[in-house]
């Protein structure tokens, strides 16, 4: 079965589905071309698939096809922007000493 990320602005958040069923979630806001988020979490009978993954790369994907920049608060997504840095950029130079990301692109 596929999944697939889906926003719910109604809902502030980003939903990963496993056809119909919501698997995950990641809420946000967007005020001033910044898109904070403060929390995901994914069905704990999901771990061990890649879903969590998949909701990150979803979001940050979203957020620069809107030309957003990421305010990252949660954990799990400051870590996926360390450890893949082609998502870097989506955190203001300005902001990263704030989320620990001073040093990720180098």
């Amino acid at each position: 079965m596929e999944t697939s990320v889906v926003d719910v602005p109604e809902r502030g958040r980003f939903e990963i589905r496993l056809g119909e069923r919501v698997v995950g979630l990641a809420s946000y806001h967007v005020d001033n071309g910044q898109m904070t988020l403060p929390h995901t979490e994914v069905d704990p009978s999901m771990g061990g698939r890649g879903i969590g993954t998949a909701l990150v790369e979803g979001v940050l994907n979203a957020a620069r096809e809107r030309g957003l920049t990421v305010l990252p608060y949660c954990s799990f997504v400051r870590r996926h922007i360390l450890q893949n840095p082609q998502f870097l950029d989506l955190v203001a130079v300005d902001d990263r000493p704030h989320f620990g990301l001073e040093t990720a692109d180098r």
